[in-house]
């Protein structure tokens, strides 16, 4: 049966039965005094007699063949910390890129250096450290094997994790070097005296556009495979004690808006403690999230809701925990669901306690119980609780089961009995041999007046080798499925979803790194059998040795519409059947150069109509300190007569670093047809993690009040401390 099931994902028995390939391992070296933190390795007698690892492998641009550069990596420990040292080498130091100082900026376009710890060794999770020769801190958690989540797309790597810890680095005539100190407490490991880990480290040498790991990985995956991370051992860890405090203290000033002005001040406070050193609690009271940044604004030319993603940190740590459904279509728990309103307004949050974690080495647990404030017409009180459980087996493979409630206050529909909500989901992940696997879940809903067709489950199978991806989805959604702390994107379908890819590696063809032409086709009905929407899509990738890409491909849909809708105000798309098609090209420079371009072109049919789209995208940067990105979102359409119009979102971001800690952002956005320009301004000074000094300015300059309302203006000054009480 099992090699029945890979047949039909496209998996030769072959490949089924190759063996994996050697791990490499080392051993964690006990440090007599802790090194200096200032990125010099030579002259530092810590590290003397250490041995380091060197070998390193390349999976870009050429697969499997030694990195072109040397590098030496230690690791260390003492009672309290984890030590990592790195010599990298460069025979052009000249040519060492860095294009961003900013605390977690992407470290794809620069030169860079990161590790990953799977502390369970349970080859499914892991925290990433990462840096650039600038020095940033860059951190986050892997989950699910780097994959996502079981049956929903979600999860992976989560970089709004963020940690107490420090790197230094240093640039050279022989290239860069870097130390970190990361306190063990900044970990979550078993409960064994000496431990060996899974570790892996990534080197990237950006103008060669090269990445290289010290365990070879295929060119399919990526350092978050812990699964096949080498290891580390004779770690020897201190018990855990842990406990953080951090309060905030917040002003802010409100005016215009044709809202009346208003101050005020506010105080709240974050606790974490380890229950033990695998189980983590958190506390938060009066909780605020004036520092995140805007939500960007989204053109919507369809029926279906948006998907706007949760910025707020106290969700975002530990969310992967947390997380059952299928990405931005049916999800069982979406946290923005807490605090933020239908319309996008603030809903005062009370508080809450989050208990995440491992029990033992295999089983994960999560429980969120938050309280929101009543709004009046708005939102009643209401009680959050969600509870998490999900036990992990050899090979990727999981199971677990997840309960989602809500519990008003009955102020809105002024019975209390009825003002409730529940879900429930079960979902799973089997694992099959290296590349293969199938996952799925089960979910049913409880809403007051609707008892019909309340659930939903979805299938996925995956196969994903050096040369092919192979995906298989089908999803079922009822017609009362109805998760409100979720986010559901539209009901009462049916759909299948197939995907194939292939890569191919030229070795000498016109300057390509890689071709990935591939077909994707995914399809909606009701269970009635109506065809609401198909969408097949075929296109290839060429991308160049030299970071330029180009894609080409062409669009097909269906949509049937059965109830009229408004696609933009004013313009009304008729009940009917639709068939249209489009052709797209991409154009991509590359994106580590100070000026970069790109462009998404689509020109074809919308709803019977004509539509082109263009969203065109510069970048420019001046050093590491300075980025700026200009984004233009332009659709023109015709659906008959009577029925043109566009559709403009224009977007600027610019970033300037003082120091990798101290930042200055803008946000400017523009919505032609509304009228409406968005701004946002913050000033971080940051101290630890996400702690420290933020300044916020907010503008919200509405053309359709105009005359009636002045720009709502509003002045945040927020500053939280982390306090170690267990030092």
């Amino acid at each position: 049966m099992r090699i029945l099931i890979l047949c039909l994902l496209g998996i030769s028995c072959a490949t089924f039965s190759a063996e994996r390939i050697n791990r490499p391992a080392t051993t964690a070296v006990e440090l007599t005094t802790a090194p200096q933190l200032d990125g010099v390795i030579k002259n530092d007698d810590a590290w003397k007699g250490a041995m380091p690892m060197t070998d390193f492998w390349q999976v870009r641009p050429v697969e499997g063949k030694a990195a072109s550069q040397r590098s030496e990596v230690y690791v260390g420990y003492t009672k309290n910390t984890l030590y990592v040292a790195a010599m990298l080498y460069d025979e052009s130091a000249s040519g060492i890129l860095v294009t961003d100082s900013r605390r977690d900026s992407k470290l794809d376009e620069t030169d860079s250096f990161q590790i990953i710890l799977d502390t369970y060794k349970d080859e499914q999770n892991g925290f990433v450290f990462g840096t650039n020769p600038a020095g940033i801190e860059y951190d986050g958690q892997v989950t699910k094997g780097g994959t996502a989540a079981f049956g929903s797309g979600v999860g992976g790597f989560n970089l709004n994790w963020d940690t107490n810890w420090k790197v230094r680095t240093q640039i050279t005539s022989e290239g860069w070097s870097l130390e970190m100190a990361i306190p063990f407490k900044s970990l979550r490991y078993g409960s064994q005296d000496i431990q060996t880990w899974g570790i892996n480290f990534q080197r990237n040498i950006r103008r060669n556009n090269e990445i290289a790991y010290w365990a070879p990985l295929g060119l399919q995956h990526n350092l978050y495979r812990v699964s096949d991370a080498g290891s580390i051992s004779g770690i020897k860890v201190p018990s855990q004690k842990n406990l953080k405090v951090t309060p905030y203290a917040l002003g802010k000033s409100v005016t215009g808006g044709g809202q009346p002005s208003d101050t005020d001040y506010e105080f709240g406070l974050d606790v974490k403690y380890s229950l033990t050193p695998s189980l983590t609690m958190d506390v938060t009271y009066n909780t605020d999230f004036a520092q995140v940044e805007a939500d960007e604004l989204q053109v919507n030319l369809d029926r279906f809701s948006i998907f706007l993603p949760e910025q707020r940190p106290f969700f975002l740590e530990n969310a992967d925990q947390f997380t059952v459904g299928h990405s931005r279509e049916a999800e069982l728990f979406f946290s923005r669901r807490i605090g933020i309103a239908a319309n996008g307004s603030a809903i005062p949050i009370t508080g809450g306690v989050r208990v995440s974690g491992k029990i033992g080495e295999k089983t994960n647990v999560g429980f969120l119980q938050m309280r929101s404030d009543a709004v009046a017409g708005v939102a009643p009180e209401n009680d959050y609780t969600v509870a998490r459980v999900n036990r992990e087996f050899a090979n990727r493979s999981s199971l677990g089961a997840i309960f989602v409630n809500r519990e008003g206050d009955g102020s809105i529909n002024n019975n209390k009995d009825d003002d409730h909500n529940r879900a429930y989901a079960i979902d799973g992940r089997i694992g099959i041999g290296a590349n293969g696997s199938i996952s799925g879940y089960l979910a049913k809903t409880e809403t007051p007046g609707l008892t019909g067709k309340d659930h939903s489950f979805r299938v996925t199978g995956v196969y994903n080798s050096e040369k092919w991806t192979n995906r298989f989805n089908y999803t079922e959604v009822g017609i009362d499925f109805n998760p409100e702390v979720g986010f559901l994107r539209r009901r009462d379908y049916r759909n299948l979803q197939v995907f194939t890819l292939r890569r191919y590696r030229p070795e000498n063809l016109w300057g390509l790194h890689e071709l990935r032409p591939h077909i994707l086709y995914n399809t909606y009905r009701k269970f009635d059998g109506y065809h609401t929407t198909s969408f097949l899509h075929v296109d290839n990738h060429w991308e160049w040795k030299n970071g330029y890409e180009i894609h080409t491909g062409m669009n097909f849909f269906h949509e049937g519409v059965q109830v009229p809708f408004n696609i933009v105000s004013g313009v009304t798309v008729d009940p009917g059947e639709y068939d249209d098609d489009e052709v797209a090209l991409v154009l991509i420079t590359d994106q580590s150069a100070p000026l970069s371009l790109s462009v998404n072109i689509k020109d074809g049919g919308l709803f019977g109509g004509d539509r082109f789209s263009a969203v065109p995208s510069i970048k420019y940067r001046v050093g590491d300190k300075f980025t700026s990105e200009l984004a233009w979102n332009h659709n023109n359409v015709d659906l008959g007569p009577g029925r043109e119009f566009t559709v403009d979102v224009a977007q600027l971001r610019m970033t300037y670093s003082f120091t990798p800690k101290m930042a200055l952002q803008a946000l400017v956005q523009y919505d032609k047809r509304q009228d409406l320009v968005a701004t946002n301004l913050r000033f971080s000074w940051l101290v630890t993690g996400d702690t420290g000094l933020y300044l916020v300015y907010n503008e919200v300059d509405d053309g359709r009040l105009a005359g009636l309302a002045k720009p709502r203006k509003e002045f945040i000054l927020k500053y939280s401390h982390l306090l170690d009480l267990l030092k």
